[in-house]
Formats: structure tokens, C-alpha cells, sequence
């Protein structure tokens, strides 16, 4: 899976920067999508507070057994309707990554690759799904059918 082709990079200034936990001068996106997030945390409401890549997961990654760091895209704090206050560790892919590879007729280099970065993001989300869990978070996948109008 390469990212490349779609990679749009730059920093991000907010219009509500208060809500903003972390350098306000230093929100780096490395998509679109994550450009279109954080848009979306900004104006919305709901969002209390969030954070782009200030949480470090550790992970045991299946490509060499190793432990590796795993930045999650973004941290929110959302004020639901009720009032109540929830913390969210969010990661924004689009959704063809958010799926085993479908494996092709025959087996490529490509393939193969796509299998070993499918087992690196699994192995990074139970990580972040069982940290979360420790902090009574939830993590959620976020593609570009949620932030969708």
C-alpha cells in the first residue's frame, strides 16, 4: 500500500486555536483526509478539545516481531448531546486501508506488500484499541465515507 499518490502535507492553522491541545503552530496533516478532520474538529461544536499525533502507542509490529511507536492521528473531546464528556483516539485512512487487501489472481510484490502493511495497521489498532480501553477511551477508524457531507 502506498500512501504517496494522495499524500497532500502542510500545517494546519485553526480558527479556534483554544481548542487546540498541543503547539498551535506546529499541526502538520498528511492528507487530505486528515486536512478534512481537522477542519471538522475545528468548527465543530461537539469538539471540546483534540490534539493531532500527541499519543504514542507501542505496538509489536508482525513485519519483524519488534516493538515499534505508533503516533495515532488525532485525540477529541466530545461533548455529547447528553452532556456527557468522551475521549475518542481517532485514525484517518481511507477506507480501501481500513480492509484486508483482496488477494489477485496471481500473487505480486504488490500484494504482498499490501498484506504485511494490513497486518502493521491491525497490529496498530488493537494497540490503540486496547490503550484506549485502559484510559476508558474509544478508538475509531475515520475514512472519507464519515467525513462525507
Amino acid at each position: 500500500m502506498t500512501y504517496g499518490k494522495e499524500s497532500l502535507r502542510g500545517r494546519f492553522i485553526p480558527k479556534k486555536a483554544s481548542k487546540y491541545v498541543g503547539d498551535v503552530k506546529n499541526i502538520i496533516y498528511r492528507s487530505s483526509l486528515e486536512l478534512k478532520f481537522m477542519h471538522w474538529c475545528d468548527r465543530n461544536d461537539a469538539i471540546i478539545q483534540w490534539n493531532s499525533e500527541e499519543v504514542v502507542v507501542p505496538y509489536r509490529s508482525p513485519k519483524d516481531d519488534l516493538f515499534h511507536r505508533y503516533y495515532v492521528d488525532f485525540v477529541i473531546k466530545v461533548k455529547t448531546a447528553s452532556g456527557e464528556e468522551k475521549v475518542h483516539l481517532v485514525e484517518v485512512k481511507p477506507s480501501r486501508y481500513t480492509v484486508p487487501p483482496k488477494p489477485p489472481k496471481t500473487r505480486t510484490k504488490s500484494f504482498l506488500s499490501e498484506v504485511v502493511q494490513w497486518g502493521v495497521n491491525s497490529a496498530k489498532w488493537d494497540a490503540a484499541r486496547i490503550f484506549a480501553k485502559s484510559k476508558g477511551w474509544n478508538f475509531i477508524l475515520i475514512t472519507e465515507k464519515d467525513l462525507s457531507p
